[in-house]
């Protein structure tokens, strides 16, 4: 079995920390758990630059929550944060952007690519948004991105394995396909199966505030039902398992 490296999805510094002491390969850096990750802070970004030299750092590139479509003034902003990012001293940007139809906009991935160059690019899971996958896949390759991020078009990496199998066929070692969503210690070594070239995880877990006032009339989302009082990291034991499971398909 080839070898695979395991990617962590850190929401803060505390998780990039766990992420480089549990021995993980990389961080894909975001904010906002709940949007599905948008670019992070300038001061998260350079401070998690310190906390994992000697580790490959990606930075989410998503300029809000929502769809894939973006308008002219988003678009800039991601220009923005692209340069930011480079000036950061990061190894990548992940990204991604959809057309109304539901096909990869080629155009403007084409131009993101190049302006983050040096920097690779990771197609995220706009990538499961698309109306199909072989023909996204063509696509994301001819936009010049490193790797792809998908949970083959299924809600969970372990739902859509048959479609992860066969990106892997069709891409033939073009591009880099990473399996997301979902993935854990017990499905970790069924998605190695896949022949994708990386596994992608959070690791989370959550503990309780330590805030003894709590207003439980008040969601600061506006969205009832998100936990106020929940703090979620990466957690080093999560990840040290899924570790464990790589090194010995290596």
């Amino acid at each position: 079995m080839k070898k695979c490296e395991l990617e962590i999805c850190a929401y803060s510094l505390e998780s990039c920390r766990a992420a480089k002491e549990a021995g993980a390969d990389r961080v894909e850096l975001c904010a906002a758990m709940y949007d599905g990750g948008t670019t992070p802070s300038a001061a998260t970004i350079r401070m998690a630059r310190e906390l994992t030299e000697g580790m490959e750092l990606y930075v989410m590139i998503r300029p809000r929550g929502g769809d894939f479509l973006y308008s002219e003034w988003e678009y800039r902003q991601m220009w923005e944060d692209i340069r930011f990012v480079k000036e950061s001293g990061a190894d990548g940007v992940v990204l991604g952007i959809l057309a109304a139809d539901g096909i990869v906009d080629v155009e403007r991935m084409t131009k993101l690519v190049a302006w983050a160059s040096p920097l690779k690019v990771t197609f995220h899971r706009a990538f499961d948004m698309t109306r199909n996958a072989g023909e996204a896949l063509e696509a994301v390759i001819g936009c010049g991105c490193h790797r792809i991020l998908t949970s083959g078009m299924h809600n969970t990496a372990t739902e859509g394995v048959g479609v992860l199998r066969e990106l892997v066929r069709q891409a033939q070692g073009r591009i880099q396909i990473m399996a997301g969503s979902g993935v854990n210690v017990s499905n970790a070594r069924q998605l190695l199966e896949t022949g994708v070239d990386a596994l992608h995880m959070s690791g989370k877990s959550v503990r309780d505030s330590a805030m003894v006032f709590r207003n439980p009339h008040i969601f600061m989302g506006g969205v009832p039902g998100i936990p106020e009082y929940d703090i979620a990291y990466s957690d080093k034991r999560k990840i040290e398992e899924v570790v464990k499971v790589l090194q010995t398909c290596r």
